[in-house]
């Protein structure tokens, strides 16, 4: 006999507890120290791929596009100023909306130093608890376009 699934439409907002939401303040810990070292592989093991990404640019026009690793880690190397450890530093108040235990989207507002200018920014991610463990699958953050299409073609 097969398990019925819950009906999502019958059971109501999920309320996280605080080991839900320390799990996902854990998870941002370490992807915070590997992109302080510019470690884009380990940043890549903690996805889940094909990624999807979306941005918009300057004109308005949205762009959206699923990534393979490989273009992860070499986008992430480019945008992160060609991988060079201490070259950017970046505060953060993250804010979690869990849809399930298992879903989480992630508002994040940040200050990004980079060569001695301050840069404000919003990006949300959405966590996916796979094989008991939180990955990033999707990220979104405006004014990517440009820099995005430029990079190769995603495979």
């Amino acid at each position: 006999m097969s398990e019925v699934q819950e009906s999502p439409f019958g059971a109501g907002a999920f309320t996280p507890t605080a080991e839900d939401r320390e799990s996902v303040e854990a998870w941002f810990a370490e992807y915070d120290a590997h992109s302080a070292k510019v470690d884009v592989e380990r940043m890549a093991d903690m996805a889940m791929f094909p990624l999807n990404v979306v941005t918009d640019g300057p004109g308005g026009d949205g762009l959206a596009d699923r990534w393979t690793r490989e273009r992860f880690t070499r986008t992430m190397a480019e945008v992160m100023g060609g991988g060079e450890p201490g070259d950017l530093a970046m505060e953060s108040v993250r804010t979690p909306h869990f849809l399930t235990a298992n879903l989480v989207v992630v508002i994040t507002d940040a200050t990004v130093t980079a060569g001695g200018e301050a840069y404000g920014m919003r990006y949300a991610d959405l966590l996916v608890k796979s094989g008991g463990r939180w990955v990033f699958q999707t990220m979104v953050q405006g004014g990517w376009a440009d820099a995005w299409k430029e990079t190769a073609p995603s495979a």
